[in-house]
């Protein structure tokens, strides 16, 4: 595959789609910049709040102390939940340690047992201090409404089940005839925590049995890569049971029944999951923009449901605290799989090509074989091998182009410097020859999807995670080989090894591309196998180095096709033969070919018209 007048074309798409994504990052980079704002007055106004919540207290004390004889009495049922003492309770199994307090009666650490972050320690959803809580309010009789997340449960004890699963509930103090329970339930090896929420007389506990569900969410860094972790990261969700989400954009509003809402990084999400779905909600995102901040992203989400008016009401929740891995996604709610990014919005077309070719085939390998770079290897041979025979066809018109080189230049002798006439006389010349030129376009064509679906396969794939290989001390982000005092934009303030082999054989593909191309006066083409590279250098630096390898790999098979199918595989005396014989045989136009001509003849004449215009 070279980069001649053929094959031009399928770079330039190509071209064109990376110049796209790098206008989709540079424009979520700019929404993010100007968040920045947006995250200062958002933290002044918790402080305003955090002051004026202070000084009721305040206020509360002292009123409580003017007359310290006084007993005092418990008039709404619910006074021992407003203050009382933190107790904590673990549920854990083999996947996941989950901490719950009594204060909200939910949990406050979710700690994955079987994944660390970039400093090696063990990767926490819900850590100490990170500001995620889940909160509705409820009436509690003259005091009027009170958050949950503020309020303090007696804490059950932790009951082990003999299918393996633990449970655990805690129990809102409240006035005969009302109540809340919530009871949670870890199963064996599951990263799913059931959180059923049982309310008695819920006519009472809320208003017109409004049932109106907050949740925070911050997000903490476990990748080493933050910019990338941060601009990876969204909110999903199902609403109406269609998928969507929100990356960049700061709010969005749900109007359909939500099934579920998940607060998704890179490789890990939290996910809300109801059986009864909200009627409707709001979701607010804002990333976090400092370098020096090990936040992600803030995330606030509002649902609501309409209770039943009865005696007693549940609301079934469950609580995924998990990897972005595939199959243990497809075992939760339908659509959640669309969680991992394989392929959104402009790039939907490679989802199919991930899910059904990619993933299975490398699964494959992987299972059979220990090495995960390896296995990359193999699955280059593989798409070599499904694409080879368009690629022999690319080649096969690339050497019918290089036998017909020695009449395009008599050609352009002869007509000179009308570049109109050159064109038509070559149309012409590859009509009669039999020669398609548009043949080699279709291996550069083919590389479009093939491209962006390992692009997103490669950069979100969990299983990459961690995973060494040689001198790459993690496939699922780039290599380091050297460390530079600055950050280049676009290019950051590494060098990648894998990078730097993935250009340079590509350059030599470009170099190999240039002695099959007919026309050398083209400057595009000839300044091509130089300005590529640069380009390629600039995208390629900080992507996975598990698909800067796979690009090697893919080259390096790219060379040798090229020297054994031009040596040994086609015969060029058979080629030069086979078009002679092309041209002594009588050759019908078709319609379209009509009208180029005759559009063509058209600006000829008028051209010359112009000519013998000017010299009058």
């Amino acid at each position: 595959m070279g980069f001649d007048r053929n094959t031009i074309i399928g770079f330039v798409l190509l071209g064109l789609l990376l110049f796209v994504y790098l206008f989709i990052n540079s424009k979520s980079s700019h929404e993010l910049e100007a968040q920045r704002k947006h995250i200062a007055d958002s933290v002044a106004v918790v402080n305003k709040t955090k002051e004026d919540q202070a000084e009721k207290a305040a206020a509360t004390a002292a009123a409580a102390q003017k007359d310290t004889t006084t007993k005092v009495v418990d008039t709404t049922g619910f006074n021992r939940s407003f203050a009382g003492k933190e107790q904590l309770v673990t549920l854990e199994n083999d996947l996941v340690k989950i901490v719950l307090s009594n204060k909200g009666g939910q949990p406050v650490d979710v700690e994955l047992k079987k994944f660390k972050t970039y400093d090696s320690t063990l990767v926490k959803l819900i850590g100490p201090g990170s500001d995620n809580r889940i909160n509705y309010p409820i009436n509690t009789g003259n005091t009027g409404a009170r958050d949950i997340a503020d309020l303090y449960f007696d804490a059950g004890q932790v009951v082990k089940n003999a299918d393996g699963s633990q449970t655990v509930s805690f129990k809102l103090p409240s006035p005969a005839g009302q109540g809340i329970t919530h009871t949670f339930t870890l199963p064996a090896n599951s990263y799913d925590l059931s959180w059923d929420i049982g309310i008695y007389n819920p006519s009472v506990l809320f208003s017109q049995n409004n049932f109106n569900l907050g949740w925070h969410a911050t997000t903490q860094r476990a990748q080493s890569n933050v910019y990338d972790e941060r601009l990876r990261s969204s909110v999903c969700f199902s609403e109406g049971n269609e998928f969507d989400y929100i990356s960049a954009k700061s709010e969005k509003a749900l109007d359909k029944p939500v099934e579920w809402v998940s607060v998704a990084q890179q490789f890990f999400n939290t996910t809300l999951i109801t059986k009864q779905p909200f009627t409707s909600g709001n979701i607010h995102q804002v990333k976090e923009t400092a370098d020096s901040s090990d936040t992600v992203a803030r995330v606030d989400v509002s649902l609501q449901a309409k209770l039943p008016a009865a005696a007693n009401a549940t609301v079934a929740l469950t609580m995924y605290y998990g990897p972005n891995d595939f199959y243990i996604l497809d075992k939760q709610a339908p659509g959640m799989t669309r969680i991992i990014d394989l392929g959104r919005n402009l790039y939907s077309f490679v989802r199919p090509v991930n899910v059904y070719i990619l993933m299975p085939v490398f699964n494959f390998f992987k299972s059979h074989i220990k090495s995960y770079g390896i296995a990359i290897l193999l699955l280059t041979f593989f798409i070599r091998l499904f694409t080879a025979p368009l690629v022999y066809t690319s080649y096969l018109s690339g050497a019918k182009m290089k036998a017909l080189r020695p009449e395009i230049e008599a050609m352009k002798k002869r007509v000179g410097n009308d570049q109109q006439a050159v064109g038509m006389e070559q149309m012409k010349l590859f009509r009669e020859a039999g020669v398609n030129p548009l043949g080699g376009c279709i291996p550069a064509l083919l590389q479009i999807p093939i491209f962006f679906a390992l692009y997103s396969f490669f950069s979100s794939n969990i299983d990459l995670r961690g995973i060494p290989f040689l001198w790459s001390h993690d496939l699922s982000t780039f290599d380091t080989v050297l460390r530079l005092p600055f950050n280049i934009p676009r290019f950051g303030d590494h060098i990648s090894l894998f990078a730097l082999f993935a250009v340079t054989t590509s350059f030599l593909i470009s170099l190999y591309g240039m002695s099959m191309t007919p026309d050398q006066s083209n400057p595009a083409m000839k300044y091509m196998p130089y300005i590529m590279p640069v380009f390629l250098l600039l995208f390629f630096n900080s992507l996975a180095s598990a698909l800067t390898w796979y690009y090697t790999v893919s080259n390096v098979v790219t060379l040798s096709l090229q020297f054994v199918i031009q040596h040994y595989i086609i015969d060029h005396d058979k080629i030069l033969a086979q078009l002679q014989e092309n041209r002594a045989k009588p050759k019908s136009k078709t319609k379209w070919q009509e009208r180029l001509e005759q559009m063509q003849e058209q600006q000829k004449g008028m051209q010359k018209q112009r000519g013998g215009s000017s010299k009058k």
